[in-house]
């Protein structure tokens, strides 16, 4: 059991209350080192150069869009085995099919509740502490 204070996490997503609420849920779940970037290539950079364990991105966001995000991190030698959780406020099966040939951990559908976001940490990196 992982704990949760010991994993790095980096929040994508465009919407500066989106990237707030999530990292408030985290934060109540015990994790202290949370980053948060609105632009996919800021986000890219920022865990080129200090990795994180986990990241947790939007789907539907400007310029680069999650599924490009999570392609740039799985080609990428140093990060491409990162955690990597996706965001959308759709349902779409094309986006979770590409997600899925991509390589993403797990998928989460907007609006959702704390508890959905911890349980899909939680399937990936086993019960939190």
């Amino acid at each position: 059991m992982p704990a949760a204070a010991a994993i790095k996490v980096m929040i994508v997503d465009d919407q500066a209350s989106m990237r707030a609420m999530i990292r408030r849920a985290l934060q109540d779940f015990g994790f202290v080192h949370v980053r948060d970037k609105g632009c996919p290539r800021e986000a890219l950079a920022d865990v080129r150069q200090d990795r994180v364990h986990l990241i947790i991105s939007d789907f539907n966001m400007p310029e680069m869009d999650g599924l490009q995000l999570l392609e740039a991190v799985r080609q990428d030698v140093i990060i491409g085995k990162t955690v990597f959780i996706m965001l959308t406020g759709s349902a779409d099966r094309e986006v979770v099919q590409k997600a899925a040939a991509l390589g993403v951990n797990n998928y989460l559908v907007k609006p959702f509740a704390p508890a959905a976001l911890k349980e899909k940490i939680e399937r990936v990196f086993g019960a939190l502490t």
